[in-house]
């Protein structure tokens, strides 16, 4: 897993511990009674962000400030992840180091969480819990829900897996196998910065530029490869990879993200259904451009082939950062 991240050097130990992390992930998922890295970047967005408002108003400077909380974070999450593994290497041992590591890499990534967010969402509208079923998409969106059918439901929880299928597994995957826990968690650092500042809005169209533009870039390459694995999962696995592919080519740039339209076009068309269409947020509409072809009404049993193909494209992409892992590991 590179150097530090290493923790024991060694093939077996570089690729050993991307599967442990996966499988950690798979099933344990993020214990809330563990403490989350996660929480501790976020903390430190909020204070490095109150410190540099506190010094630039201007939107020039606001926009520099942005780039250096950019590099203050990512820099940071790397640098402290680091330090970690080198002192637990140094003052303990090298099984130790790693398997801190392993860790580490498993609290980048949320394929259980991913699933069961959306497994909630299904089993309670399968049940026809129209008012559960609206709080459980709220924990996991941010339009609003209480108003809400079960179509519009449905649609919100296949949108929020497909797309999170980058970000939330095959991104911090990569990235762990391109350079151990220290890459990967600084990863989840771009990431979580562009969640809590890359915003269009009046108070980040400054200041959260540089987050949202870098998050756009860390995922590039990911988000394609995603795209590959999704429909090679599609056509492997029974669905419409055709229809797949030829919605991703034809739709997925019609998404306000250059990424997250790969993967939510994709399951479109695999599935025969139309993504996108009118959300409320805090009460005002606002209009995604639709993707895919409504060949069928959208009803709750698509999220649960939602989450199928997530998994899949998962385990996919396991196989592919493993053997990304190899060649790093040979090559540097």
């Amino acid at each position: 897993m590179g150097t530090a991240a290493n923790a024991g050097g060694g093939l077996t130990f570089a690729l050993g511990g991307l599967i442990a992390a996966f499988v950690i992930d798979w099933y344990v998922g993020d214990p809330r009674r563990l403490p989350h890295p996660v929480v501790g970047i976020g903390k430190m967005i909020v204070a490095v962000e109150k410190g540099l408002r506190a010094l630039v108003t201007s939107p020039r400077m606001l926009k520099w400030a942005g780039v250096g909380l950019v590099v203050v974070i990512v820099g940071g999450s790397y640098a402290l992840v680091w330090g970690l593994l080198w002192a637990a290497a140094y003052f303990g041992h090298q099984l130790f180091a790693w398997l801190v590591a392993v860790w580490l890499i498993s609290t980048t990534m949320a394929t259980k969480g991913l699933s069961d967010g959306g497994m909630d969402i299904y089993r309670k509208l399968a049940a026809g819990d129209l008012v559960s079923s609206r709080a459980a998409l709220a924990m996991v969106v941010g339009r609003d829900t209480d108003r809400l059918d079960e179509a519009e439901i449905s649609r919100g929880a296949v949108e929020t897996v497909a797309e999170n299928i980058v970000d939330a597994i095959i991104s911090p995957l990569f990235y762990a196998a391109l350079g151990g826990a220290p890459l990967a968690m600084a990863y989840r650092a771009v990431n979580t910065l562009d969640s809590m500042v890359g915003y269009k809005n009046e108070r980040y169209e400054h200041f959260g530029w540089a987050a949202a533009r870098f998050d756009d870039l860390a995922n590039y390459v990911p988000a394609r490869l995603t795209g590959m694995l999704l429909v090679a999962v599609c056509y492997a696995f029974g669905w419409n990879g055709q229809a797949c592919l030829r919605v991703m080519r034809r739709d997925a740039g019609l998404h306000p993200s250059p990424n997250s339209g790969i993967t939510e076009a994709g399951v479109a068309g695999a599935l025969g259904i139309a993504l996108g269409g009118t959300n409320f947020y805090q009460g005002i509409p606002s209009q995604r451009a639709k993707m895919g072809d409504p060949l069928r009404p959208i009803k709750a049993e698509d999220i649960l082939k939602t989450v199928r193909i997530m998994k899949l494209v998962a385990l996919a992409g396991l196989v592919m950062c493993v053997l990304l892992a190899l060649i790093v590991h040979l090559v540097v």
